[in-house]
């Protein structure tokens, strides 16, 4: 991957998550206190005209076990 562009997205990510502050403490306490297998994620979008889009699943083993490894990827020293 072209360097340059991750600086890119990492401006970017920056910007977001300043525009957002709540979001990443939020995904912080659902990833520490949340995520077990049987956990119903729902998620909710209303665009401006006010049409809605829901779905919601239930974290299954195969789920929790995707979720192991990509928290490895993240910190493999761990």
């Amino acid at each position: 991957m072209n360097p340059m562009k991750l600086f890119q997205i990492k401006a970017a990510f920056d910007r977001f998550t300043s525009n957002h502050p709540k979001l990443t403490p939020f995904f912080k306490a659902v990833g520490e206190q949340a995520l077990k297998e049987g956990t119903v994620v729902e998620v909710n979008v209303t665009t401006l005209e006010g049409k809605r889009f829901s779905t919601n699943l239930r974290l299954s083993k195969e789920d929790m076990e995707l979720i192991r490894e990509a928290r490895e990827l993240q910190n493999p020293l761990e």
